[in-house]
């Protein structure tokens, strides 16, 4: 039987952050902007590689904020309020310090188009600032989907250090499917960014299917998340293929970042995944 051949390990970094909600304030997306460049720097002191960032960062959105009926009604979002201005340049900055730095940062965004609305996404840049790759949130909430966003069409994952990665975020983390598929993909680990903004309806399911999608399809998985003290038993961390917690932000809603080094045995984590891969295909064909 041959040796299990053997990677360096790479450090990572998720981080729960203060998410604000109103994408036409121009102070409050400079103090979310200041909130990701202060963890950036926390991240290199702890060594990290690659930091993840929650859906949201630098904004999530309210509906309420948004609509063109607002603020007592859900309507079609008026795009036109935002300061796309401002998100340009915080984002610029965060990818000016991730150069500084030497760090790969995933960071969620909105992502701008000029005849559709906007995509819910996650921006990937690497240690030299330049934009590595963009995920677009696929599985869209029924209010995402009518009155706000645009969906992504497809699976995106990166490479690190020899190790894959695939990236969701926000009501993608409710669907089976898109984790499945990333046992195709072939990843080491997925980066999940979600926000969790209202009071508890149902929102906390993440804390429970996190930990299921990372043992079923045996890959890490990183859950970065807003604060939310209503939710205060959803925090970010890192779970392994076992589906249990590496490491975890405290549970008591507050910003905070922790990191965990991934290490994986080639041989046994393919041999893992085929087995995994060849079960599904002889229960579904």
């Amino acid at each position: 039987m041959p040796e299990p051949t053997t990677h360096p390990t790479l450090r990572i970094a998720a981080v729960q952050s203060t998410v604000r909600q109103d994408p036409t304030d121009a102070a409050a997306l400079r103090e979310s902007g200041a909130e990701v460049r202060s963890f950036l720097r926390q991240a290199a002191k702890a060594g990290a590689r690659l930091v993840h960032f929650a859906e949201g960062a630098l904004c999530f959105p309210s509906k309420y904020v948004m609509s063109e009926l607002g603020p007592d009604e859900i309507g079609n979002s008026d795009w036109t309020k935002a300061q796309w201005q401002v998100l340009d340049e915080e984002l610029a900055g965060i990818a000016a310090l991730s150069a500084d730095l030497g760090l790969w940062t995933a960071i969620a965004s909105l992502h701008q188009q000029p005849d559709a609305r906007p995509h819910n996404s996650l921006y990937v840049f690497d240690d030299q600032g330049r934009l590595v790759t963009r995920y677009d949130e696929r599985t869209l909430s029924t209010t995402k989907l009518n009155y706000m966003y645009a969906p992504g069409t497809q699976p995106v994952t990166f490479e690190l250090d020899g190790y894959r990665f695939g990236l969701a975020v926000g009501m993608d983390a409710h669907i089976p499917e898109i984790f499945i598929d990333y046992v195709r993909q072939d990843v080491d680990a997925v980066l999940l960014s979600y926000a969790t903004t209202g009071l508890g309806q149902g929102q906390d399911a993440v804390a429970a299917v996190a930990p299921a999608n990372a043992a079923i399809n045996h890959y890490w998985l990183s859950l970065a998340v807003s604060t939310n003290p209503n939710l205060p038993e959803t925090a970010a961390g890192i779970l392994n293929s076992s589906g249990q917690w590496a490491t975890q932000c405290p549970l008591d809603a507050t910003p905070a970042l922790t990191t965990y080094d991934l290490h994986k045995n080639n041989t046994l984590d393919a041999a893992s995944r085929a087995w995994r891969q060849a079960a599904r295909t002889r229960v579904t064909s």
